[in-house]
């Protein structure tokens, strides 16, 4: 059995230490490659530790590729030595782990996923089995481009009651997730054109455009928008934005600005601002205001949305509204795309739309998730975490900011948070530009975590902080 002393352990987080000392282990070769490691149990018994601390330190060797794992046998020392020769880890049965095994934490606080009792299974299965029992020749024709016309006419619909957004079913582009339909965007606009992106702000989406080899900026969001004169400075050609709540600040961006924004796009014929909704059906408190596509005159405004949020994120139906002179542009050069959406979920979502379900689950939703944010608020407010945390944007969708008042470095809070199974993530993380980002500022994503892991995590926060 691996026995290991900590009593030079430091400062730094018990699962980095014994994470070292199984990695140097591994590199000096005490360890062989194929060798199996202890079970947690018996290592968290042989070393007096916890169990999670050991599945910690496991998980990073594991991330790192100094060791893998195998279903139901446990954990293997890599050959290191062979991977560095081959350049990577050869793919063999042995080292793929086939199954699941995603890590289970006390609390996640970096999910932004919904709960799954929250999906409304038995009416959509009710509805796709209808779908599947009539008209074979129907769900087997290929869709258009576009998407077929029944979920297109659906989700116009939606937009004029909801957004008060006059749209042609035409208009509407439907993809497989917001990546592919920014993929599609960009061949549209132009590979040579000059994108930029909000700063902080969802990382995703400027990788997708670094992976197009195009050139994307940064803009800092001051005031609760991108100022129009960073724009004309740094010869933006399109805006992607989140005006109705930016992630991960959640603010929302004022008329003003918009129609600021807007002036700007105006100024030349090839300047687009891309509106990027995700989960504006999930605003918990007040009336959403306009989108820019509903106060946009001059065909500027490409409006995106996303199923994903509002049903779940393994449902991967998006789509798109594109203005009249871009859509006339993507039937010219972009037809010969297959619509990436199955017919059977694009049917099914059409009539989950046009019967009243998708209206019906968005209050369902909205009441929940606000008695959830009040609870959890609640639980803060009464306490020890109380005096240690300043609150910010508790109105913001389904995650708020902390303001951490510690002697801590934001590091040391993140990594004891983890050592007692919490994950969180600070703001800090999504700032391009450092210099702009405030030290010990955390997201609080509390949508995937039940009621009872809100109220252990803020005890346990309350004790590390």
């Amino acid at each position: 059995m691996l026995t290991y002393s900590f009593a030079e352990k430091g400062s730094e987080p018990l699962y980095l230490y014994l994470y070292r000392c199984i990695k140097n282990d591994i590199i000096q070769g005490n360890l062989k490659p194929g060798e199996r490691l202890p079970s947690k149990r018996a290592f968290s018994k042989n070393l007096g530790i916890s169990v999670i601390t050991i599945e910690n330190a496991y998980e990073q060797l594991l991330s790192e590729g100094y060791i893998y794992s195998q279903p139901k046998r446990g954990y293997f020392v890599s050959d290191i030595k062979a991977n560095a020769i081959i350049g990577k880890v050869s793919i063999t049965e042995e080292n793929v782990v086939l199954s699941s095994d995603k890590k289970r934490y006390l609390c996640d606080f970096t999910s932004n996923q919904t709960e799954a009792n929250l999906f409304p299974f038995s009416v959509w299965s009710r509805l796709m089995r209808e779908e599947l029992s009539k008209d074979h020749e129907r769900l087997m024709e290929n869709p258009p481009s576009g998407g077929v016309l029944e979920l297109r006419f659906a989700i116009a619909k939606h937009l004029k009651e909801f957004r008060n957004m006059t749209v042609s079913p035409e208009q509407i582009i439907i993809g497989a997730g917001t990546e592919y339909l920014i993929g599609i965007l960009i061949q549209l606009l132009g590979f040579d054109k000059t994108y930029a992106v909000e700063d902080p702000g969802y990382g995703k989406v400027s990788r997708i455009y670094d992976s197009h080899h195009t050139k994307c900026i940064f803009l800092p969001v001051k005031d609760k928008g991108i100022e129009e004169g960073a724009l004309e400075k740094n010869n933006v050609d399109i805006l992607h934005i989140s005006p109705s709540h930016h992630y991960p600040l959640g603010v929302l961006m004022p008329i003003s600005k918009r129609y600021e924004i807007l002036s700007w796009a105006a100024g030349a014929d090839d300047r687009y601002v891309i509106e990027d909704e995700y989960d504006s059906e999930l605003r918990l408190n007040g009336k959403p205001i306009p989108t820019m596509y509903s106060i946009d005159v001059m065909n500027k405004v490409i409006y995106m949305n996303t199923f994903t949020k509002t049903l779940s994120s393994t449902i991967r139906i998006s789509y798109m509204v594109l203005p009249e002179k871009l859509l006339k542009k993507y039937y010219e050069n972009l037809f010969f795309y297959a619509c990436t959406v199955s017919n059977f979920e694009q049917y099914t979502l059409a009539r989950f739309i046009n019967e009243g379900y998708f209206e019906k689950h968005i209050n369902r939703m909205r009441n929940y998730y606000r008695k959830k944010r009040e609870h959890l608020i609640e639980i803060i407010n009464g306490s020890s975490i109380r005096k240690k945390v300043n609150i910010i944007e508790e109105e913001a969708g389904l995650h708020f900011l902390i303001e951490v008042k510690s002697k801590k470095s934001e590091k040391q809070i993140i990594a004891d948070a983890m050592e007692n199974s919490i994950r969180l993530r600070a703001l800090s993380e999504f700032y391009r530009d450092k210099s702009l980002a405030k030290e010990k500022v955390f997201l609080i994503n509390y949508s995937s975590a039940s009621e009872e892991e809100l109220e252990k995590a803020v005890e346990v926060l309350g004790n590390i902080l």
